[in-house]
């Protein structure tokens, strides 16, 4: 008995290990040893601190965005894969986004809350990546299946508001960056390409057009698979 249940422990593990997974885990952990290696060989900017926390909030950025990716890649060419890695790759926003936020009031003001309030109040980016951070909050702790079968459908239209805290985010990052992605002046260029890739994201999800995707990939992998029969015939 124990013996078989040790046996379908092992097979069950094997079975959920991808190359995918393992990619996304390796990028998961790839930038923070980076921050940590440019940290201890002295290669960050003359600002460490603001260098550091800068980075992590970048990468925060990536990961949101690139979890909202997989749903597009799933309804563009039906490969399902990516549909089970977005709580992967949420979770690592997230932990970015903590890591970010703890470097802001820990490490460069040092947890003094009146100097953090008053920063929040009066600069707009700082308003927007607190409702950012808000939104991701409540996002990742109900990520896991537990939540899902607690929540029921509730739990669908509680995760859309992803969807808002990663339009915040392009918003945060830009003007964090000195930027304005109205006027399309300064340090805009990479929240503009986000801003540009999140529009898309957004549109394909558009039931209509979603399920017109949705057709056309069936239609062409019909074909393909006629011409490919006919060939091999």
């Amino acid at each position: 008995m124990r013996g078989w249940i040790c046996v379908t422990i092992i097979r069950k593990t094997t079975r959920k290990i991808t190359w995918l997974q393992i990619v996304i885990h390796i990028l998961g952990w790839l930038p923070l040893a980076w921050i940590v290696f440019d940290y201890f060989s002295n290669r960050l900017s003359i600002n460490p601190i603001q260098d550091i926390e800068q980075r992590l909030g970048d990468i925060a950025a990536y990961f949101l965005i690139a979890s909202l990716v997989c749903t597009p890649i799933n309804t563009l060419t039906g490969w399902r894969e990516p549909i089970k890695r977005r709580r992967a790759l949420g979770l690592y926003c997230f932990m970015y986004a903590c890591l970010h936020v703890l470097t802001f009031i820990g490490v460069d003001y040092g947890f003094n809350w009146q100097l953090i309030g008053g920063i929040v109040l009066q600069k707009l980016y700082a308003i927007v990546g607190v409702a950012t951070f808000i939104l991701l909050l409540p996002l990742a702790v109900t990520s896991s299946r537990w939540w899902m079968k607690k929540l029921g459908r509730n739990w669908h239209n509680l995760h859309r508001l992803v969807y808002l805290a990663a339009v915040l985010d392009i918003l945060h990052f830009a003007w964090a960056k000195k930027g304005n992605l109205f006027s399309l002046s300064g340090d805009v260029l990479r929240p503009f390409i986000l801003g540009v890739f999140l529009l898309f994201l957004l549109v394909v999800r558009i039931p209509p057009l979603r399920r017109k995707a949705s057709e056309l990939r069936q239609r062409w992998t019909s074909r393909l698979r006629q011409r490919f029969s006919h060939r091999v015939g």
